[in-house]
């Protein structure tokens, strides 16, 4: 069958779904159990998205020596309440239903713990929609078969597509809320459309480049449905 749609990759926190405090909580119990300072709400929100372990270190001054103790104690914390305190932004599981039922392929590409990310969209009850779902290794550090970094985990999707599902990931494009969703679709040669609900600071996401910003799921599948109509047209065979 002709595939008629275009292949779309996800990001994960601020992009499905929101946190609502599960990840800032948590981060939060780790200093204040290890005697660290507790950012203030925007260095806080800046660390939703990044890698756990930089925002830790470059935004929260963690010392190395106890990096390995923060994250412990914020995975433990995590999986205790901060999933069960998550939900998903308004429209987003329509809008995923909407896309498998049309048979569009879609991923999931996050920075999260690989089996961490599916325990999420599990708990959420949209797994199963997705072709692909791809994150780091647990201990978030380079492994052998586990991507690392935000562009290498967008390249593993888009080899998932090709070669699990035999998909063309020619104009796939990258939906995400911050940079380095950005950085990490265009290091992949992929567009990205920005979501304006996520934890990005006002303007990051039009400076990283993204093609366009929409602010609701409506405005969202409608970016998607003209990236099939740019598709259409370059495939078309000339007469």
């Amino acid at each position: 069958m002709t595939q008629t749609t275009v292949p779309v990759i996800f990001d994960l926190d601020g992009t499905l779904v929101d946190p609502a405090g599960g990840i800032s909580d948590g981060i939060a119990a780790a200093l204040t159990e290890l005697g660290l300072g507790i950012p203030g709400k925007a260095q806080m929100d800046a660390m939703i998205g990044p890698k756990l372990s930089h925002s830790l270190t470059d935004i929260a001054g963690v010392p190395a020596c106890q990096l390995d103790d923060a994250i412990r104690i914020y995975r433990a914390h995590y999986l205790a309440t901060g999933i069960a305190q998550s939900r998903l932004y308004p429209g987003i599981r329509a809008l995923l239903e909407s896309f498998a039922e049309a048979g569009r392929p879609i991923a999931v590409a996050t920075q999260k713990p690989e089996g961490l990310a599916r325990t999420v969209l599990e708990h959420h009850g949209i797994a199963a929609l997705f072709h692909t779902i791809r994150g780091s290794a647990a201990d978030e550090a380079a492994a052998a078969g586990v991507p690392s970094g935000k562009a290498g985990i967008v390249a593993a999707a888009l080899a998932d597509f090709a070669t699990r599902h035999g998909l063309d990931t020619d104009h796939a494009v990258m939906v995400g809320d911050r940079a380095q969703d950005v950085a990490g679709a265009a290091a992949n040669g992929l567009d990205c459309i920005g979501v304006g609900w996520g934890f990005a600071p006002a303007g990051e996401l039009h400076t990283a480049g993204a093609v366009e910003i929409v602010h609701s799921s409506t405005a969202l599948h409608d970016a998607v449905a003209r990236r099939d109509t740019l598709r259409a047209a370059a495939v078309r065979p000339t007469p």
